[in-house]
């Protein structure tokens, strides 16, 4: 099974000492067990957009499409046998990551 996980972040939180460590040593835990696809860091909601070109409506919004103190910050998509897995590496990221997570499987 595949997943994806959001990392959310808020415009108040602050990046703690060593962090980048541990998210590097957990991305290198995914890579050697076979979990690991792929995982990125995402600009804040300033940089945002929105666009709808359905109908032709060809419309360009500078905005994000939730108005919130969190917000995305990066994600990973990785692979688990099952959803019991999935939720233990989830809880493993959050720890490393120290932010709150959003799982969801992919179809």
């Amino acid at each position: 099974m595949r997943f994806l996980l959001l990392v959310i972040d808020s415009h108040w939180s602050r990046d703690v000492p060593g962090e980048i460590a541990e998210i590097d040593a957990f991305n290198d835990k995914l890579k050697s067990n076979g979990h690991w696809i792929y995982a990125w860091g995402l600009h804040g909601p300033e940089r945002s957009q929105i666009f709808d070109n359905r109908n032709g409506a060809s419309s360009v919004e500078a905005k994000s499409l939730i108005e919130s103190d969190e917000n995305y910050s990066g994600f990973w998509l990785f692979e688990a046998q099952d959803q019991s897995e999935a939720d233990a590496l989830a809880l493993e990221a959050s720890r490393a990551c120290n932010r709150k997570l959003e799982l969801r499987p992919l179809h």
